[in-house]
């Protein structure tokens, strides 16, 4: 497991999860391997759309609820929720790139200071309803996180609901499954099984999926759309 028992992950877990149609949040700044809690979490949620996460604080910074991934915002009349691996310090030096300026992150977290900065980039350049498709919206999440990914290590999660995003910079992998007539999709850093069904993401490569199918894959790399 990788909650901080055979893995270097013991800084906090998190689980974002819809309820109907909002997001429910249960996290905490301790190894999901030792924490009751969260074994009773993972046991007993049943959702269409989860996005879980174990921390490494790296860079180190407090044991706090407030830096402790999934992340919650709203933008653009949507609840968004974001997970991210790797570590981007650029973005919390006083002097570094893609800076949150309008708002002002809970935690102290290079991953929160980037999802906000994402965000507020999804809302500049779209300042009225989204488009249609969403393609646009989707181009230029591609754009900015490989902006971002320049700085360090940048794989994460992200979600309003309706779509899964995946963004994958170094590390990432991906595994389509079929039950029952139902189609989903996990997504994880590493493989969770030994099987050679899994993925791996091209460098900088952004899927978008909803309800389990792919729907498209951009790269940040060449601003380039794709379908499957």
């Amino acid at each position: 497991m990788r909650g901080g028992e055979t893995a270097d992950n013991p800084d906090g877990w998190g689980l974002a999860y819809l309820e109907g149609d909002a997001f429910a949040i249960h996290k905490a700044p301790e190894a999901a391997a030792r924490s009751a809690s969260f074994a009773k979490l993972a046991q007993q949620i049943h959702s269409r759309l989860i996005i879980a996460h174990v921390r490494k604080a790296n860079p180190p910074t407090a044991h706090t609820l407030e830096n402790t991934h999934p992340f919650m915002r709203t933008c653009c009349d949507r609840h968004w929720v974001f997970a991210h691996n790797g570590q981007v310090p650029e973005v919390v030096a006083p002097q570094g790139c893609c800076h949150p300026r309008h708002s002002s992150p809970g935690g102290e977290t290079d991953s929160e200071h980037a999802f906000i900065y994402l965000l507020e980039e999804i809302a500049g350049t779209f300042p009225g309803a989204p488009p249609a498709t969403m393609d646009a919206w989707f181009e230029t999440l591609a754009m900015r996180s490989a902006a971002i990914a320049e700085y360090g290590q940048f794989n994460f999660l992200m979600s309003e609901g309706e779509h899964l995003i995946a963004y994958g910079h170094d590390r990432l992998h991906s595994q389509q499954r079929i039950e029952d007539g139902v189609q989903s999709v996990l997504i994880a850093s590493v493989p969770l099984t030994g099987d050679e069904s899994w993925e791996a993401f091209a460098p900088d490569e952004l899927r978008v999926y909803r309800s389990g199918r792919l729907l498209g894959r951009w790269s940040g790399a060449t601003s380039a759309i794709t379908l499957p």
